[in-house]
């Protein structure tokens, strides 16, 4: 309820206007039954996807803790070698789960909502911790004083958070826009910009790209194992195991145990 779409569609088509081209991969939540979703949030940008320069995929994100779609990575680096010049990834939404999306992205910005001091405390410190940059949106009309004061609390918050290598001084920084009357972007914008330079010029940028090649290698090669488990020949093992696990048997731990120690054999 933050207005994350709309947001997107008004600082796409900002973007578009200063000469970009603007890619967007809008993950939607997937029914944890089913496994089925909506995608809505492209019919969500009617003007951006119809714009020229612009390209929007809507992903599920098959019930996946990160935030999304587990190909989002490779999606990614296709925007990029197809020579779009901005990548937006708009996550499901769900709070503390988003931080996968960090190990995808040169950019983490957060969009909060207008709310009271109290509510500052529903936002986890292990997201702010990863923000670049906060944005509270919606500081239009009779929220506007809330946005301000919100986005004061929240830059008296990130002043509370340890410094980190890859942020100059006054990073990261909390900022008001407005999706509806599509203020605030160029100054938003120009910070994004400001940031990604100085970690360019430091290293930072690379390094971050660097680790987060690693991260993801190792995310590759637990899912491979993962599905080995699930559809090689240890299959039999797993379900023996699993149904021991069930009925009371044996303890979690001690089947994980034995799994691994059948598949050392």
């Amino acid at each position: 309820g933050v207005g994350k779409s709309t947001f997107i569609e008004g600082f796409g088509m900002y973007l578009l206007e200063q000469g970009k081209s603007v890619a967007v991969l809008a993950v939607d939540p997937s029914s944890a039954r089913s496994g089925g979703s909506i995608l809505g949030d492209k019919t969500r940008m009617e003007r951006l996807s119809r714009a020229k320069g612009a390209f929007i995929r809507p992903s599920p994100s098959q019930s996946q803790l990160g935030g999304v779609a587990r190909r989002s990575r490779e999606a990614v680096a296709l925007c990029e070698a197809a020579g779009f010049d901005v990548v937006l990834i708009e996550t499901v939404g769900v709070g503390q789960s988003e931080t996968m999306v960090a190990e995808m992205a040169d950019l983490f910005l957060l969009l909060l909502a207008p709310a009271g001091g109290d509510e500052l405390q529903g936002v986890k410190r292990g997201i702010m911790e990863i923000a670049d940059l906060i944005l509270v949106n919606k500081a239009d009309g009779d929220l506007k004083s809330t946005a301000i004061r919100t986005c004061a609390d929240y830059a008296g918050a990130l002043r509370l958070l340890r410094k980190r290598a890859q942020d100059p001084e006054g990073f990261p920084k909390a900022m008001t826009v407005s999706a509806l009357e599509l203020a605030g972007f160029a100054d938003a914008w120009g910070e994004m910009c400001a940031l990604t330079e100085w970690r360019r010029e430091t290293g930072h940028f690379a390094a971050r790209r660097a680790e987060q090649a690693r991260y993801w290698f190792g995310e590759e090669v637990r899912h491979a194992l993962l599905a080995q488990l699930q559809n090689g020949p240890a299959r039999q093992d797993m379900a023996e195991l699993a149904g021991a696990v069930a009925a009371g048997d044996m303890a979690v731990s001690a089947a994980a145990r034995e799994m691994l120690s059948r598949l050392g054999r």
